[in-house]
């Protein structure tokens, strides 16, 4: 993580899960949430830290920490991601698996929500240490884990190669395939066709869906994608695709910018070519601007897709983009979140648009439990119905109760946990 970013996390109003816990409390107060059944969904059911020693390459012992969290299974198993990044903590883990609560919730899928990760750095790793990292982490959570318990996924520094270790792992100790122990797998072993794709196409489809909706123009409609990674570059040449022009895009390198539109098959190509795949170092026609001035363009439509704590009360008065679409998880602190409101500024929120990834994976595990595949137009066509019948819930909550878009989706997702908790009693 750069100097700045890791700057930003430590200044930030609050830590990510006290943000999180804010937003549920405001909503919880709103709709008169049962105290009972509020202070149940202020703590996760489970906090894992688990210790994960691995031998390293030049032979010493490294001892890595874990994280598992399981933040609530009303509506099903628990589900989310499994991050290895080395800024990593309890407390961001915490808040991430409060939001998969409310996301499966929103989108209306039967999971609850979840969250992992390792501290360290993977980027620093080799192949074969991340590789023995994974099988031993995924021993010392194995115990919560389960196909009708809790599912992983990949998340930031982990990907599909990753999750065949873990659906590995768990299969040589259980002495059969388990196919549903884990989503995000590579095709050949009963992953999903567009899972990959997943949370970048949800962004498209919900940004498009939204522009259709105001009556707004999408031919020449201008773009800034912050985080050029899995889910801004997809939506990126997807909303160029649809005619949208992409001005701007950034990642933890580098930003470009230029008022005419980006080449992006000539970035696409230069990050194919590039060992490190940054945009650092890209020749193209276009200005290089600092990651801060790109949040601040003059432009239709930004799309947030890097880290948490990026729009703030610091900048989010400097804001000219008229809807910024929350790719990546808690983008705009709160406080922001005010300002942007005041501003007249359409703020889709991350429960809603980064929702792509869980569905697919949703998709994924019932094809995995029933063996039974869908071909990508199924899946794809299948997410846009699913993705877009949310966005026009919470439109609709947010015109009669004249609230925005996030207080909409958190009032959805809440008031639907907290039915299933009522309806299922509380033990014993």
């Amino acid at each position: 993580m750069s100097k700045v970013s890791k700057a930003k996390r430590e200044n930030s109003e609050t830590s990510l899960y006290e943000m999180v816990m804010k937003r549920f409390d405001r909503v919880a107060e709103m709709i008169g949430l049962d105290p009972g059944i509020h202070a149940v969904l202020r703590k996760p059911e489970r906090e894992l830290t688990v210790a994960v020693p691995v031998i390293m390459d030049d032979g010493h012992i490294e001892v890595f920490t874990g994280f598992r969290v399981q933040h609530s299974s009303a509506r099903g198993p628990c589900k989310g991601g499994i991050r290895y990044h080395p800024e990593c903590t309890l407390d961001e883990i915490k808040a991430l698996a409060a939001l998969m609560t409310w996301k499966c919730a929103l989108v209306n899928i039967p999971f609850g929500g979840a969250k992992g990760g390792v501290v360290c750095d993977p980027l620093r790793l080799s192949k074969d240490e991340i590789r023995k990292l994974t099988r031993r982490y995924t021993v010392m959570i194995m115990p919560i884990l389960g196909g009708r318990r809790d599912i992983p996924a990949p998340d930031v520094g982990t990907n599909e190669e990753i999750m065949s270790w873990i659906m590995d792992t768990v299969s040589m100790l259980e002495g059969r395939t388990v196919f549903d122990i884990v989503t995000g797998k590579p095709i050949d072993l009963g992953g999903s066709l567009g899972r990959k794709e997943a949370t970048g196409r949800g962004v498209t489809e919900v940004t498009l869906h939204l522009l259709r909706k105001l009556g707004k123009n999408i031919e020449g409609t201008r773009v800034a994608v912050q985080g050029y990674g899995n889910v801004g570059s997809v939506a990126a040449n997807l909303l160029a695709e649809a005619g949208c022009k992409v001005v701007g895009i950034s990642d933890v390198s580098a930003a470009f910018y230029n008022p005419n539109g980006l080449d992006l098959s000539a970035v696409n190509d230069y990050l194919a070519k590039s060992g490190e795949k940054l945009l650092k170092g890209f020749q193209g026609e276009a200005d290089s601007i600092s990651n801060p001035e790109l949040l601040l363009l003059d432009v239709d439509v930004l799309v947030l897709a890097a880290i948490e704590n990026q729009i703030t009360e610091e900048n989010a008065d400097k804001v000219k983009a008229k809807f910024i679409i929350e790719g990546a998880n808690a983008p705009v602190t709160p406080k922001a979140s005010d300002i942007l409101r005041d501003k007249g500024v359409i703020v889709v929120p991350d429960i809603l648009a980064n929702s792509g990834g869980v569905i697919v994976s949703y998709f994924e595990w019932v094809q995995s439990t029933q063996s039974f595949f869908w071909d990508l137009e199924e899946v794809n066509t299948n997410l846009k119905r699913r993705i877009t019948r949310s966005l026009e819930e919470v439109w609709k909550i947010a015109e009669e109760e004249k609230i925005d878009l996030r207080t909409a989706a958190y009032t959805i997702a809440v008031k639907r946990v907290a039915n299933a908790i009522a309806q299922r009693g509380i033990f014993p």
